[in-house]
């Protein structure tokens, strides 16, 4: 069993009551303890739980009523590399055509588009409610949603694997991010963020990766779609020269801002 999935099924078991014990972990993982503490231990550094006597509890005043996202909160990634990620935004926007349609899947980077969508009248399908928050003064912008959860980690409705969650609708372009990126693929943190995804991939004729430079220096462990699924990425300066042609050897097309 890969980590990521450990990860999901030990927040999925700690969601009930807040806490979870090691000896649960042991019959619902089939894994070591060695590969327990481990696994702990990363979540642990990351603040996502507090390892106590016995098992794992979540945060002091976590919600444990909701759907939980693994990886980086919202309210945190938002502030890093600010600056690049609005640069791509803005490089990410002027790729639209008045009057289209498009998808943009949600997170820090794409939000950064919605300044530049005013009043070029799209219709827009978004699983983010920052993106519709950030789109509701734009009056000639319409707004469709999928069903699903609320994420509060990413103020974000995604549904199951398996599950239609969206509106009949196909459009030209797909504007997505990315926890990770490197020759294996695109990546995200948690395996609900990638059938989300697939499902707005398999509605797109190009898919744009809209991702600033750090992306290439992580990794996460669920991959989304290899880079023979990726028509374009975006992303700043900073970007690595041995990077950058490994992407366009790859076919993929690169815009540096």
């Amino acid at each position: 069993m890969h980590a990521a999935e450990r990860e999901r099924r030990i927040f999925e078991a700690l969601r009930p009551t807040g806490f979870v014990s090691y000896r649960d972990l042991e019959v619902m993982l089939a894994a070591s303890p060695a590969t327990i503490r481990r696994d702990l231990t990363r979540l642990e550094d990351g603040g996502q739980i507090v390892r106590v006597h016995g098992g794992a509890k979540l945060p002091e005043g976590e919600d444990t009523s909701g759907p939980r996202l693994m990886g980086t909160p919202f309210d945190q990634s938002i502030t890093q590399n600010l600056s690049a990620k609005q640069a791509i935004g803005k490089a990410a926007a002027a790729l639209c055509t008045p009057g289209e349609g498009v998808m943009i899947d949600g997170g820090t980077t794409t939000l950064q588009m919605c300044p530049h969508l005013d009043g070029l009248g799209l219709q827009v399908l978004t699983n983010s409610l920052h993106i519709v928050n950030a789109l509701l003064p734009q009056t000639g912008t319409r707004i469709l949603l999928p069903s699903g959860a609320v994420f509060r980690e990413q103020n974000i409705i995604l549904a199951p694997a398996g599950e239609e969650s969206m509106p009949r609708f196909h459009a030209p372009r797909l504007f997505m991010g990315a926890a990770a990126i490197g020759l294996q693929g695109v990546m995200q943190a948690d395996p609900v963020l990638v059938a989300a995804e697939r499902r707005l991939i398999d509605r797109a004729e190009e898919v744009i990766l809209l991702v600033d430079s750090s992306k290439f220096r992580s990794q996460s462990g669920t991959i989304v779609c290899g880079l023979d699924e990726i028509d374009m990425v975006i992303t700043d300066s900073s970007v690595a020269p041995d990077t950058a042609q490994s992407l366009r050897d790859a076919g993929v097309k690169l815009v540096v801002v």
